[in-house]
């Protein structure tokens, strides 16, 4: 079988890290490009960093070329500063390489998106996620697969205080019996299916997958 190239935005986060040391060790791909803003300080035979500007996308649109593109990129209020930073990095670059991609012929797209996602949302959070889904959809690749999950237990100190209570509430819960299918979900599990289905699922081409849908892939 040919090897393929994997593309990845959003690799210095928990979910995106967990991609590239997944898709580095597997076997189905020959090489994993990332593009990413800063170094991400990781070493491999089968990695290709680009450290790029992502508002400067037009001079280096060329190099978004593979197969598969995986896409995990997003920031929180807090990090951005200013709802206009953080819609530019949630919505405005991930719709732009994914934009670029299927131009360049990337066949296939997996994106994190997130529970309560809807472009009518009074939480500008899940306006944001809303609003790239739909975006995203009329882009031509062949397989779409999005992925909506609850709360990430992203196993890393990011600062994320209110999540980190809501992930500690939300396991207590689980242990008595209560909001099971809200179960935290581990960010390397979150990857291993996110790449499972990019290698099987071909039912259709636009793919939802949501809670606790996502440990039964």
């Amino acid at each position: 079988m040919e090897k393929r190239i994997a593309i990845v935005i959003g690799a210095s986060g928990a979910t995106g890290r967990e991609l590239v040391s997944q898709l580095l060790k597997n076997e189905m791909w020959c090489k994993v490009k990332l593009f990413v803003r800063t170094p991400t300080g990781l070493h491999s035979s089968k990695l290709e960093e680009n450290c790029v500007d992502f508002d400067k996308m037009d001079t280096w649109k060329e190099k978004i070329v593979g197969d598969d593109l995986f896409s995990a990129l997003g920031t929180t209020i807090k990090l951005a500063k200013t709802k206009e930073n953080q819609y530019r990095i949630d919505f405005s670059y991930q719709f732009q390489v994914a934009k670029f991609a299927a131009e360049n012929n990337v066949k296939n797209y997996a994106l994190v998106s997130a529970y309560g996602a809807n472009s009518k949302s009074l939480l500008f959070y899940s306006r944001i996620k809303g609003e790239l889904e739909n975006a995203v959809k009329t882009i031509p690749f062949d397989y779409i697969h999005i992925f909506k999950p609850g709360l990430l237990d992203r196993k890393m100190n990011d600062n994320r205080l209110m999540e980190k209570i809501s992930l500690k509430l939300i396991q207590f819960f689980n242990k008595i019996g209560l909001f099971k299918s809200q179960k935290p979900l581990d960010v390397k599990i979150l990857a291993s299916k996110m790449i499972h289905v990019v290698n099987f699922n071909k039912l259709n081409r636009i793919n939802y997958y949501k809670l606790n849908e996502i440990f039964k892939i």
